[in-house]
């Protein structure tokens, strides 16, 4: 049998009642050279009945004894497709136009650099679109193609990805990494920058997927389990992109991972989350750092970011004596940070710095 040029890989646990919407957004594709294989991890609802129920020889039902485990579950999928581009899709999301993939294999056909697609989305929460979601604020407005060095610096600082919408080249698990199993939570974010360590990305303008919201969703489940084990996760993800940078040989990357990593640190300890204040405390923040990083001039650049992050959140939440505090700490460990001196003047200037820092703030975005 010839390999389809699609392969679409849709996870599925106690979700039998939302897989056919799912199925049948794939089915009804103007591109069909397709296959779906629906990955039943050991799910205890009637996912196997509604899987048979499917009337297209495109259509696999895959069912797990015992469950894996959602990543275990996802590589499996990866590892069976035969297709020259993958689409992990969950069963409770959907693609929201016929147009779609059509749409993104022209695209990666005609630029064999670009190592996946995404596009933008909409939330739905109740059968109704709520919000818009991974819209790409830099130039969304229109498709691109971004140079995987340049959008990996914003990626680096927040996953603005909606994974529902990411169709990626086979090679890329196959070359780079699949979903490591230590990442629960943030497994998809740490592919989406280490793919780009090595290849361009695509941006489709178009919100073409939805993305539904329950209390079974997968980021639900993880972030009521463990919010710091979820916080901790984020510095992984950095951490872990700046060794696949360092391999690569791609040391602007590497030097933007630590720049990330100490942003993503700082959020961790000062930024107050419902039900969480300050995910890591500072020794902690000692401990990781000297775990993941040996060299002492890379361990002085991240504190320094992280003591500059930490004065930025505490200025926002007002913490003024604070946030004063940690960008004079900033500075001792890198006189050279101009920004932070700007800030830390602002800062002494009263109301009037801050009109001042707000109105810089406006103009940038």
């Amino acid at each position: 049998m010839q390999n389809p040029t699609v392969s679409f890989v849709v996870p599925c646990y106690k979700l039998a009642h939302l897989l056919p919407e799912c199925i049948h957004s794939i089915l009804s594709q103007t591109y069909s050279d397709l296959e779906v294989l629906i990955m039943d991890d050991c799910s205890p609802d009637n996912t196997a009945e509604v899987a048979r129920s499917f009337q297209d020889p495109r259509v696999k039902h895959v069912r797990n004894e015992p469950n894996l485990g959602h990543l275990r579950n996802y590589n499996k999928g990866i590892s069976l497709t035969r297709g020259k581009y993958v689409w992990l899709i969950s069963a409770d999301d959907y693609l929201r136009k016929p147009h779609i993939l059509k749409s993104y294999v022209d695209l990666l056909d005609a630029h064999p650099n670009v190592g996946y697609a995404i596009c933008p989305g909409y939330g739905v929460q109740d059968g109704v679109e709520t919000e818009l979601l991974g819209y790409y604020a830099v130039r969304g407005d229109r498709d691109r193609i971004f140079p995987g060095h340049a959008l990996l610096k914003k990626l680096l600082r927040t996953n603005f990805v909606l994974t529902a919408s990411g169709m990626v080249r086979r090679e890329c698990y196959e070359k780079i990494s699949f979903f490591p199993l230590d990442m629960p939570w943030c497994g998809d974010w740490y592919l989406w920058c280490v793919f780009a360590v090595h290849h361009d990305v695509a941006y489709l303008a178009e919100p073409m997927v939805c993305y539904r919201k329950h209390a079974l969703s997968m980021t639900n489940t993880l972030w009521q389990k463990s919010a710091v084990a979820c916080c901790e996760e984020e510095t992984a993800v950095a951490w872990g992109v700046k060794r696949k940078a360092d391999e690569a040989g791609a040391r602007d990357v590497s030097k933007e991972c630590l720049d990330a990593v100490g942003q993503v640190y700082a959020r961790n300890i000062a930024l107050k989350r419902p039900g969480v204040s300050g995910s890591l405390t500072l020794d902690q923040f000692e401990e990781s750092l000297h775990r993941n990083c040996t060299n002492e001039v890379e361990r002085a650049r991240v504190r320094a970011r992280v003591y500059a992050g930490m004065g930025n959140e505490y200025y926002w939440q007002a913490e003024l004596a604070l946030a004063k505090e940690y960008y004079k700490r900033a500075l001792k460990k890198d006189p050279w940070m101009l920004s932070v001196y700007m800030k830390k003047l602002l800062l002494s200037a009263g109301k009037r710095g801050d009109n001042l820092r707000k109105t810089i703030l406006s103009f940038r975005g």
